[in-house]
């Protein structure tokens, strides 16, 4: 999980740098013509487009912070729901009453758990283990 966060602030930040840099190029080589009708074309062209940049980078932003609070919100839920408590029952052979244990959602496998006490249980072959709250 902490791969995927690094690799998406990796692009992120690469993005970042991209659109800056290429920000900077369109900024430092301006086109100059001559005449009083040139100038006034020029500005209207400059202006049409710092207003096209200063769009698509509000939409980028916006764009970034939907997709940031996106997966926030996904992360939680995952969370919320990896940590939920479940019942396990065991039911051996041998005995008449099940045990009963208290385990998180994601430290529940196949044929092993681990308690909320830190207690690790293996399931054996002739055991049957029923689990409440899936």
């Amino acid at each position: 999980m902490l791969g995927k966060i690094l690799l998406t602030l990796a692009v992120m930040i690469i993005a970042f740098f991209f659109v800056r840099q290429r920000d900077m190029k369109g900024k430092s080589s301006p086109a100059r013509k001559t005449g009083p009708k040139a100038k006034l074309k020029d500005r209207t062209v400059v202006k049409e487009e710092h207003n096209l940049s200063a769009d698509l980078r509000l939409g980028a932003y916006m764009f970034l912070v939907l997709v940031i609070g996106l997966g926030a919100a996904l992360y939680y839920f995952q969370w919320q729901d990896d940590h939920s408590i479940l019942t396990v029952r065991l039911h051996s052979d041998g005995q008449p009453e099940a045990i009963v244990y208290q385990v998180y959602k994601f430290q529940l496998a196949e044929r092993s758990f681990t308690t909320l006490d830190g207690i690790l249980v293996t399931v054996a072959s002739s055991e049957r283990m029923e689990v409440e709250g899936l």
